[in-house]
């Protein structure tokens, strides 16, 4: 049902008329310094890819690679504990996996999901006219570039393991509710890369504020300071080099990189009918996710192209 056609989310496959399969896999090197934590972070992010497609994870496998000898087994342990009881969260079964000795640490899963083939939300289907709306507050990139630098603060680095470590399932419970007409998690290519690639697939156009999107205040900065990690970088250029992004004049270099930024296990982006977004917000409100903005809308334009407005 759901391929590599658009970059969606994860992969779906029709097993009968009531039952599908969903298909992910995540994995990554450590963004925290906490091994537990990382083990928690890398799990909510692998599972997130269900939740986005509208879908319940059921099993998943440790994928692993670590400096066996150069850091003591319990580092090991810790990652591996978090991500158990991150995965026991979200009601996931690990069923297995694979490890190597690996020169850098890393950690994720494949994760197996299922839902009723009727219900699958892709990100191809968005309509003009609708709304959308972010569940998540924007930072994660450039706090883990602070992070590594020394230049987070505690309360910082607390505030940004919430984040991360908080499962999506809330928020897709929310959008399956409503019956949202399209949806993706923002991760690695950033809430434009990831809006793009939804533009794209759905043949139309979209329009940001810039003011309603939710930032980490203390994210200005940490950017200030020069923590723009490379995959924000790479973000932006690629914006530029596709032209798939037009900025109201007076949003300098800086915030277009801020709003450009890599996140991981970022919130769902979801677009929903105009006459149903309030319901939807209340509904995410209710659930307390980490936030629940109207941020733009989509538009019809051929050109696929998003607008950031000041």
């Amino acid at each position: 049902m759901v391929g590599i056609e658009t970059g969606d989310d994860a992969a779906v496959y029709r097993l009968g008329p009531e039952i599908a399969l969903i298909l992910t896999v995540d994995y990554f090197t450590p963004i925290v310094d906490d091994p537990y934590s990382f083990g928690a972070i890398a799990a909510a992010n692998a599972v997130s890819d269900v939740y986005a497609m509208g879908g319940k994870p059921l099993l998943a496998l440790n994928i692993v690679g670590f400096p066996i000898d150069k850091l003591p087994k319990e580092v090991l342990a810790e990652i591996l504990r978090g991500g158990a009881e991150k995965a026991m969260e979200a009601g996931v079964l690990i069923v297995g996996g694979h490890s190597i000795d690996d020169d850098e640490p890393k950690y994720g899963l494949a994760v197996t999901g299922v839902i009723h083939p009727d219900l699958v939300v892709t990100n191809k289907r968005a309509r003009a006219g609708d709304d959308l709306i972010l569940t998540k507050p924007l930072g994660m990139g450039i706090i883990s570039t602070a992070i590594k630098r020394q230049k987070a603060s505690a309360s910082l680095v607390r505030r940004a393991v919430q984040v991360m470590s908080t499962l999506n399932r809330d928020a897709a419970e929310a959008m399956t509710e409503v019956g949202a007409h399209a949806c993706t998690d923002i991760t690695g290519f950033g809430l434009l890369g990831h809006l793009y690639g939804m533009t794209r697939a759905s043949g139309v156009g979209a329009k940001i504020k810039l003011s309603k999107v939710p930032i980490l205040p203390e994210v200005w900065e940490l950017a200030k300071e020069g923590c723009i990690p490379g995959g924000t970088r790479k973000n932006y250029s690629f914006l530029q080099e596709k032209e798939a992004v037009t900025w109201d004049p007076g949003i300098d270099e800086m915030t277009r990189l801020v709003i450009s930024d890599a996140q991981t296990s970022g919130g769902l982006l979801i677009a929903v009918a105009k006459e149903k977004s309030q319901d939807l917000l209340s509904r995410l409100e209710a659930r307390k996710t980490q936030a629940a903005v109207l941020i733009g809308e989509i538009v019809d334009d051929s050109s696929r192209r998003i607008h950031v407005e000041e």
